[in-house]
C-alpha cells in the first residue's frame, strides 16, 4: 500500500509500504542513481523514527512496571526522625520510632531486624504495626528493619539506621613510668564517622622518629608506646586529639612523670628458691621425727 510516513525526493521514485516496512519502488532509463539516493535516505529516516519508538516503548514499559510495583507492594514504613533516601538519621541513647501501613488494612505485619524475626504484642500486627528502638546502641548502626507481610514476605519495605557518635575521651590521667620502662599512652577514637587522630608533646605535633614512639590505632583505641623512657625526652605533658566532621574536637590530655629506677626482685627466680627450700625443710623435719625414738634411745 502506498503511505505517507515519508515522501519520496524524486518523481521517479513511489514509496510502498509492505508488511509494514518502506519500500523505494520505480527505476527509469536505467538510472538507479536516484533509487539508491532514496534509499539510503529511507534507510537514516527508518532508523531514526524506529529509534525514537523503541525509547518510548522503553520508557512506557518503565513507568508501567514501577506503577505496578508501587501498587502491589502496598506497606510503607514511616519513622521518627523521618527516612531520608531509606535512612533514618539518629545518635547514641536516642528513639527511633518506625511505623509500618499496609493497604488494605487487613492484612497482618511481621517486623525482621537484620532478616531476624522480632517480637511484637499480639495486638500491633495487623494493618498497621509499630516498633520502638531505644535507647539507640553501637549495634543499631546499620541495622536494618523490614516490614513484611506475614502470608507474603515478598511484599516488604525495608529502612536501614544510621547511627552516629562521638569518641567517649576527654579529662586529664597522671602517669608515672620509672627510667627505661615501657610508656603507654590510649586514648578512644571509637566514632561514625571516623576522626582524624593526632597526638602532641608539650602542646607540638609529635615526630614519632625523634622520640622512638611508636603510633598504631585499630578503630576503638589509639596507642603512643615508648620502647624504653628516657626522661630528658618523654617527661612532660601529652594530648590526643580527634577531629570529627560532624562533632566537636575532643581532647584526652596525660602527665607523664618519669621517675629514678628502683630495684625489684625478680619474682620468677625467687619462687622456685623458695619451693625449694621449703621442700627441703619439709624433708629434713620428716627424717628428724621418723628417727626420733632410735635417737631417744641411743640418749639413754
Amino acid at each position: 500500500m502506498f503511505t505517507h510516513e515519508c515522501v519520496s525526493k524524486h518523481d521517479s521514485n513511489t514509496i510502498i509500504e509492505f508488511a509494514g516496512d518502506p519500500t523505494v519502488g520505480l527505476i527509469n532509463d536505467n538510472d538507479e542513481s536516484a533509487h539508491r539516493e532514496q534509499v539510503r535516505e529511507l534507510a537514516v529516516w527508518r532508523c531514526g523514527f524506529l529509534g525514537k519508538m523503541m525509547m518510548s516503548v522503553k520508557a512506557s514499559v518503565f513507568l508501567l512496571v514501577l506503577y505496578f510495583t508501587t501498587q502491589i507492594s502496598g506497606l510503607e514504613v514511616k519513622s521518627v526522625p523521618e527516612v531520608s533516601g531509606g535512612f533514618v538519621h539518629t545518635e547514641l541513647e536516642k528513639t527511633v520510632s518506625l511505623t509500618c501501613l499496609s493497604e488494605p488494612q487487613e492484612e497482618e505485619l511481621v517486623w525482621l531486624r537484620n532478616g531476624q524475626l522480632v517480637s511484637i504484642a499480639a495486638g500491633n500486627t495487623w494493618g498497621s504495626s509499630r516498633l520502638c528502638v531505644t535507647p539507640v546502641t553501637h549495634l543499631d548502626h546499620a541495622a536494618i528493619f523490614t516490614c513484611q507481610m506475614k502470608n507474603n514476605a515478598s511484599v516488604n519495605a525495608s529502612v536501614q539506621l544510621e547511627v552516629t557518635y562521638a569518641p567517649l575521651h576527654s579529662g586529664k590521667e597522671e602517669v608515672s613510668v620509672e627510667q627505661t620502662r615501657e610508656l603507654e599512652l590510649s586514648c578512644d577514637v571509637f566514632a561514625n564517622p571516623p576522626v582524624v587522630v593526632s597526638w602532641q608533646q608539650h602542646g607540638d605535633p609529635i615526630h614519632l622518629s625523634e622520640g622512638s614512639f611508636l603510633l598504631s590505632n585499630d578503630g576503638v583505641k589509639s596507642r603512643l608506646k615508648v620502647g624504653r623512657v628516657d626522661r630528658a625526652v618523654h617527661q612532660g605533658p601529652y594530648s590526643c586529639v580527634t577531629s570529627s566532621p560532624i562533632y566537636p574536637n575532643r581532647t584526652k590530655s596525660f602527665e607523664v612523670t618519669v621517675t629514678d629506677k628502683t630495684l625489684q626482685f625478680q619474682t620468677d627466680l625467687i619462687f622456685p628458691m623458695v619451693a625449694g627450700l621449703v621442700v627441703i625443710g619439709c624433708t629434713i623435719l620428716l627424717a628428724i621425727v621418723s628417727r626420733w625414738r632410735w635417737i631417744t634411745q641411743c640418749c639413754k
